[in-house]
C-alpha cells in the first residue's frame, strides 16, 4: 500500500486535498501534518512514498522539511505547493531535489498527475536525491552565447525542463523564444514525443479554434472532413503556443478549459478528447497591460505562468555578438555554397554599435546581406553601407 503525507498548516486545505486524493487513488493511505516540525515527526514515525508539502508553515517551513527529507529519507518523492510562488522559489525547490512544484490554488489535474507519476512503481528505487542537470549536460541547440543573461537563462532552463511545470516565455520579437521552448522540450521526459509549435499571431481569428482543437465534418461550410487539431497532435509531447497575447478571447477561454480539464472538444463536436500535453507559451507583449485593457484573461495567465522566463534582447547581450556572427557566417556560406568570409575586428565592433531592434533575427539577416553584398574580408565600410543605414 502506498502512503502520502500531506503537510499543510491550513486545516481547510488539508481536508480538500485529502478528499480529492481519496477519490482519485483507491487504497492510498493518507497522513496529515499541521506544520513543518510535525511533518518531520510523522516521517520519522511513518515513512511514506510521497510528501505533499506546503512551503509557508510554522515552526519549520517547507524548504527546511525538503532539506531534511533529502538528507534522511531520499527515497521519498516531494511535491511542493505554495501560494507565494515565484521563479526563485520554484528553482530553489527543484535544485534541492523536489520532484515537482505546484502553485496555489493548485491545478487539480496537474496535482493528480504529479501524484500519479510519483506513485508509479519504478524498477530501481531512487537511492539519492533527485539531481537537476547542470547546463553543461543539457542540450541548448541554437542558443548561442555565454553572456551573464544567457548563462542565467540556460541555468534556469536546465532546472525547469525535467519538470512538468508550465512555462511562459517573454521577450521581444526575434530574440529566440522558440529556441528556449525547444530546449525545454529536448531536455524533458517528453523529448521523444512531438513538439508542436503554433504561431497564434499568424492564424486568422476565425480559424484559430479549428487549428488548436480540430473540427468535425460539417462544423462549418469548408469542413469537408474531420480535422485533428494541434492539441491532439501534441498528445504526450509539448505544445508551444507562440505569441499567445494575440489570441482571441474566445480561443483563450477554450485553452483555459483544456488546461483545467486535460481534454478538448473539436469545433462542432460534443465529445471530450483527453490530451496529455506540456504547455509552453510565449509572448512579446506585456500581459499585465493586456489584462488591464481586457484583451487577455487573467485566469489563463495564472495557469500558464507557473514559471516565467525572460529572453533578453540582443542589445543586452552584445558580448555574444561575435559568436553569433561566426555561427551565421558559417551557416550562410554553407547554404549559399561560397567560401567562408572573414571579418575585420573593427567591422565586428561597428556591428556592436547598432541598436538591433529586430534582435538575433535581424542580425542573421544582416550577416547574410553583408556576406552576399559586402567585401571579402568584410569591413567597416560594408557595415556602414549595408547595416547601419537600415534602422
Amino acid at each position: 500500500m502506498y502512503s502520502v503525507l500531506i503537510a499543510e498548516d491550513e486545516p481547510a486545505i488539508r481536508r480538500v486535498l485529502i478528499k480529492i486524493i481519496q477519490e482519485a487513488f483507491e487504497g492510498v493511505q493518507l497522513m496529515e501534518a499541521f506544520d513543518g516540525a510535525h511533518a518531520i515527526e510523522q516521517l520519522m514515525a511513518h515513512p511514506c512514498q510521497v510528501l505533499l508539502c506546503d512551503i509557508k508553515m510554522p515552526k519549520k517551513d517547507g524548504l527546511e522539511v525538503l532539506q531534511w527529507v533529502r538528507e534522511h529519507q531520499p527515497n521519498v518523492s516531494v511535491i511542493m505547493i505554495s501560494g507565494h510562488g515565484d521563479l526563485d522559489t520554484a528553482v530553489s525547490c527543484m535544485r534541492m531535489g523536489a520532484r515537482d512544484y505546484i502553485a496555489k490554488p493548485p491545478d487539480l489535474n496537474r496535482l493528480l498527475d504529479a501524484l500519479r507519476n510519483a506513485l508509479t512503481p519504478i524498477e530501481t528505487p531512487m537511492a539519492e536525491p533527485a539531481r537537476v542537470l547542470s547546463p553543461k549536460k543539457v542540450s541548448f541547440e541554437g542558443m548561442l552565447g555565454e553572456s551573464p543573461r544567457m548563462t542565467e537563462l540556460k541555468s534556469t532552463i536546465a532546472q525547469v525542463a525535467p519538470t512538468q511545470a508550465r512555462v511562459l516565455i517573454t521577450g521581444p520579437n526575434g530574440s529566440g523564444k522558440e529556441l528556449v521552448a525547444q530546449a525545454i522540450h529536448q531536455n524533458s521526459s517528453r523529448k521523444h514525443r512531438p513538439f508542436i509549435a503554433v504561431n497564434c499571431a499568424a492564424i486568422p481569428t476565425e480559424l484559430i479554434e479549428s487549428e488548436l482543437f480540430g473540427h468535425v465534418k460539417g462544423a462549418f461550410t469548408s469542413a469537408v472532413k474531420d480535422k485533428v487539431g494541434t492539441f491532439e497532435q501534441a498528445h504526450l509531447g509539448t505544445l508551444f503556443l507562440d505569441e499567445i497575447g494575440d489570441m482571441s478571447l474566445s480561443a483563450q477561454a477554450k485553452v483555459l478549459r483544456a488546461l483545467q480539464e486535460s481534454g478538448i472538444q473539436r469545433v462542432g463536436g460534443d465529445k471530450t478528447i483527453p490530451v496529455d500535453v506540456r504547455f509552453i507559451a510565449a509572448t512579446n507583449k506585456d500581459l499585465s497591460q493586456e489584462i488591464a485593457q481586457g484583451r487577455f484573461r487573467e485566469d489563463l495567465y495564472h495557469r500558464l505562468s507557473v514559471i516565467v522566463l525572460e529572453v533578453p534582447p540582443l542589445s543586452e547581450r552584445l558580448s555574444d555578438l561575435p559568436v553569433l556572427v561566426e555561427y551565421f557566417t558559417q551557416k550562410v556560406c554553407r547554404d549559399q555554397g561560397i567560401p567562408t568570409r572573414i571579418w575585420h575586428q573593427d567591422a565586428l565592433s561597428q556591428l556592436a554599435k547598432h541598436p538591433w531592434p529586430g534582435n538575433v533575427r535581424e542580425l542573421s539577416n544582416a550577416v547574410e546581406r553583408l556576406i552576399i553584398l559586402g567585401s571579402d574580408p568584410i569591413q567597416v565600410k560594408d557595415v556602414d553601407r549595408l547595416v547601419r543605414k537600415i534602422i
